[in-house]
């Protein structure tokens, strides 16, 4: 049997991981073994990111809804301790959308929450 080189196959695998390294610097991008590395780093970034995303939009969130509860006169805390106890499962996305685009929605919910809540604020 005849020795079967590969070189269409390999230069289709080489081509493809350079086109994904198209706009890296230096050798990252022209440079097979070089650009397979830094492709290999680019994905492991890219999944990392994703993880860290919803963790940055979930603080966001939080934030969003600590200014607007304390506005009302309630901290975030006891403000979620007292939709716990009112039986109220909104999650902290939603909560955080009504407190920009619906106030006195949430106006309303803070006021449910207030009633369960511990102790309110000390000033």
């Amino acid at each position: 049997m005849t020795r079967i080189k590969g070189g269409t196959t390999t230069r289709a695998r080489h081509k493809k991981i350079l086109k994904s390294n198209k706009g890296f610097r230096g050798r990252q991008k022209t440079n097979f073994r070089v650009a397979k590395q830094a492709n290999m780093k680019a994905g492991e970034h890219a999944y990392i990111g994703r993880k860290l995303k919803k963790r940055t939009y979930r603080a966001l969130w939080i934030q969003r809804l600590n200014a607007a509860v304390r506005a009302a006169g309630l901290t975030y805390s006891r403000f979620i301790d007292g939709l716990t106890k009112s039986k109220i499962v909104v999650n902290r996305k939603n909560l955080s959308e009504l407190a920009i685009n619906e106030p006195k929605t949430f106006e309303k919910l803070v006021e449910a929450a207030k009633a369960k809540a511990s102790s309110p604020i000390r000033k």
